[in-house]
């Protein structure tokens, strides 16, 4: 071959080359996205003297803050690889929340196909994603966090989770070889259980399943999640009683919901029931039961304008605690990114009950037995 021909060869080469670069490039993104939310709220009763409080709360106005950073790659066949790495934070202050954790919101690595997707990592289990078509409030600063904060936090660690869609019906469950692994606190009311030791092959494991509906204007599902006890394990159910200690491998705490949502003429009606079940391996404690209900609505009267409210009940038997806590916000677009929103509250504690219709940070627990008004002005950005 002569000079010529071998130079000719030399830039097909090339150019074949960066044509398949260029094509894989073209096949991978990464997204950097974020929510920035805060106000002004004001809780009545927010200590045991009954004095009221005016504060910008840490954890959550209409959504909790966040940014992320996630990825897809195209594997072909029809395979993709996936991962998410998502930072919850502080807008008053800055500071990072799930205890200071870089990524405690989420961080997972996995692969979607025509089957479904598995995942792995910190994630979040059943109970959340079976929940967030039901609870038109969702994360909000008053609402079903209120009376179980666990429910807008159901994450755990070092745990594998598989998701299918086939068609309007998806089913998935997850499994946790140890559900705090750091000891920051995974989420809320459940101690730092966490479990990856030798020899102890229940200890602070968890799993959940979930089966799931969407059609055109209904939808329905139903889910159910087990968490094992272990070293430094509690079971809270934020009504003011102490928490209960869940430190044997035999313990339990068990959730199961049903829930289902309409729409009709513009408007989303939805409802549900989460029960719980704490039971406890041996006479360190008893076992206590409770039962959550709920209905809630939306309406999108102008484009511009949403209004949405619900109303949420909580019955802790053993503990002798029951709540009432209806919601009503709504929520102006300024533009398809930023949004301003007023939103007002009432909690109506039984005469042994702490409950607090702030779930912004704590420091509002009242005197057993006395009602909550909280309200809350705020805006909102996603990016």
């Amino acid at each position: 071959m002569d000079l010529e021909a071998t130079m000719k060869a030399k830039y097909l080469l090339g150019g074949a080359l960066c044509a398949v670069s260029a094509s894989s490039f073209a096949q991978s993104s990464v997204t950097l996205y974020g929510i920035i939310d805060t106000g002004v709220e004001y809780v009545s009763h927010a200590n045991a003297a009954g004095d009221g409080i005016v504060r910008m709360p840490s954890i959550t106005g209409e959504i909790p803050s966040r940014w992320g950073i996630r990825g897809t790659e195209d594997l072909g066949g029809g395979y993709k690889a996936l991962f998410v790495l998502e930072n919850g934070f502080n807008v008053g202050t800055g500071s990072m929340g799930q205890g200071g954790r870089l990524f405690g919101r989420q961080s997972w690595v996995g692969i979607d196909g025509p089957y479904g997707t598995l995942s792995f990592g910190r994630q979040y289990t059943m109970t959340y994603l079976a929940v967030l078509d039901a609870d038109v409030i969702g994360p909000n600063i008053y609402g079903m966090g209120s009376l179980d904060s666990y429910i807008p936090n159901a994450r755990s660690d070092n745990s594998i989770a598989y998701r299918g869609k086939f068609g309007g019906l998806t089913v998935g469950a997850s499994y946790s070889f140890g559900r705090d692994s750091t000891g920051t606190g995974n989420s809320p009311g459940q101690g730092t259980c966490a479990g990856q030791v030798p020899g102890e092959m229940t200890e602070c494991r968890s799993w959940s399943a979930m089966l799931k509906y969407d059609g055109p204007w209904y939808g329905g599902a139903a889910s159910y999640e087990e968490q094992r006890g272990g070293t430094g394990a509690a079971a809270n159910f934020f009504d003011g009683v102490k928490p209960l200690p869940l430190t044997s491998n035999g313990d339990k705490d068990d959730r199961a919901q049903v829930n289902s949502y309409v729409r009709l003429y513009g408007v989303k009606l939805a409802g549900g029931w989460i029960g719980r079940w704490v039971n406890t391996d041996s006479s360190a404690g008893p076992n206590v039961h409770s039962n959550l209900f709920y209905v809630s609505a939306s309406y999108q009267i102008v484009p511009d304008f949403a209004l949405d409210g619900g109303a949420y009940r909580v019955i802790v038997s053993g503990q002798d605690a029951r709540a009432t806590l209806g919601v009503l916000r709504g929520t102006y677009f300024l533009s398809k990114q930023t949004a301003v929103y007023l939103q007002g509250a009432y909690l109506a504690n039984s005469s042994h009950a702490r409950y607090s219709a702030s779930s912004g940070g704590g420091g509002t627990t009242p005197a057993p037995g006395q009602g909550q008004v909280g309200v809350m002005a705020g805006i909102r950005h996603m990016f």
